[in-house]
């Protein structure tokens, strides 16, 4: 056991904290519930305090290039994603708490539509919001959902490893970004080689993963993934941005094609205690698919207002419902 880290990564999650943050002599500082705090402690030496739990290729990369991400777990099986990054101060530690449990959609309370997204056979699915806004927790819900009602092959590409899955109905495979392959792209490229029928992508970080992901959207494959914007409208246009402008017409063709759901989520402080998620849901319906087609994005808002017979519903109206009903 390395006692001292151990020691810390425990306490934060007895706190029921979200995040930690060590920085080089300075206070160690804990998110819980949306809300830094400081319970004590202040450490002069992060490194050797990370030392001995740092894989090697991780401690390659923080010397290259300054930063790295690896995942950790206790002997009680308790599991941290940490982030090493170097600043002014020296190095510093970010690290994100993963539940015990791995979660499910009627756990999280995820709106119906939400819940449906499982039963998709091909496609693209995106979950949005910005970091720390609970994408990883619905995207685990909804594989959780995959692998215990379907009869299915997930492959899953993270970086790192967050939830650990055990097959079910499911055959489930995950790898991880750094030792089990090289980076995204590379493991899309294999993956549409190992019989996959959902793919779980963690992010989209660049043109090549994008490209690939919408590929196998195309070509019979569920995609489920999430990036780092705020809205529906965002998404899409930050999809065809990505691309030089003359690929820009034919990757909206594609995306209108394969696209099946966007749903961009907030976290919010919940009156009773802890945080609730608030969703914008996207389902793309043919005129929403037109309208992606044509490259008029800024008009699919209106779709969302209206679309409530299919499931969609807008931030505002989500936002709302939770006052209403005395949440936030």
């Amino acid at each position: 056991m390395n006692c001292r880290i151990d020691e810390i990564l425990l306490k934060a999650a007895e706190m029921n904290a979200s995040d930690l943050h060590i920085s080089e002599g300075g206070s160690v500082i804990v998110r819980i519930a949306g809300t830094l705090t400081k319970p004590g402690s202040v450490l002069s030496d992060v490194f050797s305090l990370f030392e001995p739990v740092l894989p090697g290729k991780q401690r390659v990369a923080l010397k290259q290039y300054g930063e790295c991400d690896f995942a950790y777990a206790l002997p009680s099986g308790q599991r941290f994603r940490i982030n090493l990054y170097r600043s002014m101060e020296g190095l510093d530690a970010a690290v994100r708490i993963i539940p015990n449990s791995i979660p499910t959609c009627s756990g999280l309370g995820l709106p119906e539509a939400l819940r449906k997204l499982s039963e998709l056979k091909s496609g693209l699915v995106l979950l949005t919001g910005v970091t720390g806004s609970g994408k990883s927790t619905t995207l685990a819900a909804i594989v959780n959902e995959i692998n215990r009602h379907r009869a299915v092959h997930i492959l899953t590409l993270e970086d790192p490893v967050e939830y650990r899955f055990a097959s079910d109905r499911s055959l489930i495979h995950q790898r991880e970004i750094g030792s089990d392959t090289v980076d995204f792209a590379s493991g899309l490229r294999a993956a549409l080689r190992e019989d996959p029928d959902v793919i779980v992508v963690g992010e989209l970080r660049d043109l090549e993963t994008i490209s690939i992901v919408v590929t196998a959207a195309e070509t019979g494959h569920l995609v489920l993934s999430t990036l780092h914007t705020r809205s529906a409208v965002e998404t899409v246009d930050r999809i065809i941005d990505v691309f030089p402008e003359q690929q820009q017409r034919q990757i909206r063709v594609q995306l209108a094609g394969c696209l099946q759901a966007v749903v961009s989520q907030q976290l919010l402080p919940d009156k009773r205690g802890g945080r609730t998620a608030a969703f914008e849901i996207m389902i793309v319906t043919p005129a929403l698919r037109n309208l992606i087609r044509e490259g008029k994005t800024q008009q699919m808002g209106s779709y969302l207002q209206t679309g409530g017979q299919y499931g969609m519903q807008t931030m505002e109206a989500a936002l709302e419902e939770l006052k209403r009903r005395g949440r936030v």
